[in-house]
């Protein structure tokens, strides 16, 4: 197996993503960062050790030992329809702003041509 190199930088942002929020999974940001779960909860010990905060947390064990409850996922179900709600409003507002971004470029395209 290839063994991938980080930049200190890299991981001091995956680390403090990953601490930023309690709802934050070894899984999840791992994913969307492009590493495995493990390194990063090796990175996260790592700082926690570095700044007295060893121990894993209740949070943190329950990610990676047991699964969710379903209150736990039902809660965080719910969470997800309402980000998607928001993330789909934004989406139709950046296509609306785009739209008249269009519509400004080729009415000024058409003015510089006078």
């Amino acid at each position: 197996m290839v063994m991938k190199v980080y930049s200190p930088e890299f991981k001091a942002d995956a680390v403090a993503l990953y601490l930023s929020d309690p709802g934050h999974t070894f899984e999840g940001i791992g994913k969307n960062l492009g590493i495995s779960r493990e390194t990063l909860r090796n990175w996260v010990r790592a700082e926690r050790a570095r700044h007295g905060g060893g121990s894993t947390t209740s949070t943190e064990k329950n990610t990676v030992d047991s699964p969710p409850t379903a209150e736990e996922l039902q809660a965080e179900n719910a969470a997800l329809r309402r980000e998607l709600a928001a993330a789909r409003k934004e989406m139709q507002r950046l296509a609306i702003e785009r739209d008249i971004l269009r519509k400004a470029t080729k009415f000024f395209a058409q003015e510089m041509t006078w």
